[in-house]
């Protein structure tokens, strides 16, 4: 079989021109080959059938749920991958032979790490955690950094045998005991946590959820000098908001002082777009948060009137007028949230941008943008007093209607999208005469797929 390396020899040093160009090519022995992939192995393992494959080509095969060998078909025994050394040197050697064809030397693969050394090494985390052991909790930390950075296939083992909980369980006790004494163990622990996502369990929600975890991640957003132990932070915090029982995380939140303050600046400052998406998550969650308790209501209110004050209507606006789709689509679920009561409908109306700008995103950008758009205008219509019918007159005046009717046409959004679409619709229809902008209809982005 030949090798895709070729090197082309003509004739350099010499004025006299070669009569023709030398083609060079390695031919790979087909028992240095994968069977899956075909390409030149780099890891060879052997299963129980006795067949070799490349370690990567094999996992993906047993990842995508096959319990056979590729080649011959027999079910598998088991799933033990055995190295094959005497094949990887063989394969090394021959690499080093033809390296004047370009080809690189294979490099000696790093064992992969075992279920039973992650749970050794949780067992020693969980232990230095309880005794306040800096350093040793530091070294188990590097460690299981230093194992995921060498694979995927270790990422895997590690996030699947429960490290996410102990992590989390550790920086309670860090945090409970000093977050400032306890620093830089504490930021370890939460770039660790930061690739493990989404794959936070029960307990390590509970852990990251109590009062000194949370005082901690807000303490890191806020002192921190360092951009990665923020992102860190805030996705950790995002990710924890995520969860079904957020309500007493956002009661827990309101009581921190200064988080609000914090999130609205990573949102006008823009820092980084990571930050920015995870910021403008946080936000959402907590403002569109609901409970039929009293205090989990105020503390709602709370931090809705909070943004507001801030100005987070006009920052959202600004942000929308030229963003990217993930920004933009986030950006768009926390207007629609704050539209759901008077005080941010009132900040909505007050800004001239707010119709044009949600006009424009509708089929532009993805169909949940299309979404929270068609939902904050109709909100904004639906509860506008006889003061506020101004702004059904501007929403004809940039071509709303147009584009809710090409809204129903293409299927775009949801039951309840195509309700609230409706419902526009006899809305803004009594106004119309003399009203409509048909040129600021935007027909190029109709047949896009979202």
């Amino acid at each position: 079989m030949v090798l895709g390396w070729t090197r082309r020899r003509t004739g350099h040093g010499t004025k006299k021109k070669q009569p023709r160009d030398l083609d060079m090519e390695a031919l790979i022995p087909n028992h240095f080959l994968c069977p899956i992939s075909l390409d030149l192995m780099k890891d060879p393992v052997t299963l129980s059938s006795g067949i070799t494959y490349d370690r990567q080509s094999i996992d993906t095969w047993l990842e995508a749920g096959n319990f056979t060998c590729p080649v011959t078909n027999q079910v598998l025994r088991n799933f033990d991958q055995i190295p094959n050394h005497s094949l990887r040197r063989m394969i090394q050697e021959w690499c080093t032979q033809n390296k004047h064809y370009g080809i690189e030397r294979v490099p000696t693969p790093r064992i992969p790490v075992l279920p039973m050394e992650v749970s050794e090494i949780l067992f020693s985390i969980g232990a230095s955690a309880r005794r306040l052991d800096q350093h040793g909790c530091l070294e188990c930390v590097h460690k299981i950094k230093k194992w995921g950075a060498e694979s995927e296939r270790n990422k895997r083992c590690i996030s699947e045998n429960g490290t996410a909980s102990v992590l989390a369980g550790a920086f309670d006790s860090f945090a409970t005991d000093c977050i400032k004494r306890n620093a830089t163990v504490c930021e370890e622990i939460l770039s660790a946590l930061s690739w493990m996502l989404p794959a936070f369990d029960e307990e390590a929600h509970k852990y990251l959820g109590s009062q000194a975890s949370l005082h901690g991640m807000v303490w890191f957003l806020k002192m921190s000098d360092d951009l990665s132990v923020k992102q860190n932070a805030i996705l950790a915090l995002k990710e924890l908001l995520a969860c079904h029982d957020r309500n007493k995380h956002v009661d827990a939140l309101a009581e921190i002082g200064g988080v609000n303050e914090v999130l609205f600046d990573f949102i006008r400052e823009k820092i980084s777009p990571t930050i920015t998406k995870a910021s403008l998550m946080v936000v959402f969650y907590l403002v569109s948060s609901s409970s039929s308790s009293s205090s989990s209501s105020k503390s709602s209110e709370k931090i809705k009137s909070a943004f507001l004050e801030m100005g987070l209507v006009s920052i959202l606006l600004e942000i929308l007028v030229d963003s990217e789709r993930g920004i933009c689509e986030r950006a768009l679920g926390v207007l629609d949230s704050l539209c759901d009561f008077q005080d941010g409908r009132e900040k909505a109306y007050a800004n001239a941008l707010t119709i044009p700008v949600l006009v424009k995103k509708i089929l532009r950008v993805s169909e949940m943008a299309t979404e929270y758009s068609i939902s904050a205008i109709w909100k904004l219509c639906k509860c506008a007093s006889s003061q506020e019918e101004r702004v059904l007159v501007e929403a004809l005046q940039v071509g709303t209607f147009q584009k809710l009717l090409l809204v129903l046409q293409v299927r775009c959004g949801d039951d309840n999208t195509k309700e609230k679409t409706t419902e526009l619709l006899k809305l803004l229809n009594p106004y119309r005469a003399g009203l409509e902008c048909i040129e600021s209809v935007d027909f190029k982005n109709i047949r896009r797929s979202f």
